[in-house]
């Protein structure tokens, strides 16, 4: 995270704090959106959202027992078209 609040702070010309702040509210945003079962979508990079996955059984390896598993919610992100093509794109070729 840290590495993010330097580029920030040298591409805008924020003190390093500032840029910390602004950082962390921007992930506290997301995260708040989240919590609300909200999706964020961050133009062509890609969206956040939540997921529920379903109680099951699970089996302990050493004993063998079931062992219930809740339900439960996860946060996922799924990179958006522009972001896996410039990921795909080898260094030093210019992107589609």
């Amino acid at each position: 995270m840290q590495d993010l609040v330097r580029t920030v702070a040298r591409f805008t010309g924020l003190k390093q704090k500032t840029a910390a702040e602004a950082v962390h509210r921007v992930f506290t945003e997301i995260e708040d959106a989240l919590m609300q079962g909200d999706r964020v979508t961050l133009g062509s990079f890609g969206t956040f959202r939540v997921k529920v996955r379903a109680a099951r059984l699970a089996r302990n390896p050493r004993t063998g027992a079931r062992i219930p598993i809740p339900a439960r919610r996860v946060p996922t992100f799924r990179a958006g078209k522009e972001l896996k093509n410039r990921v795909d794109t080898p260094p030093g070729r210019s992107g589609t």
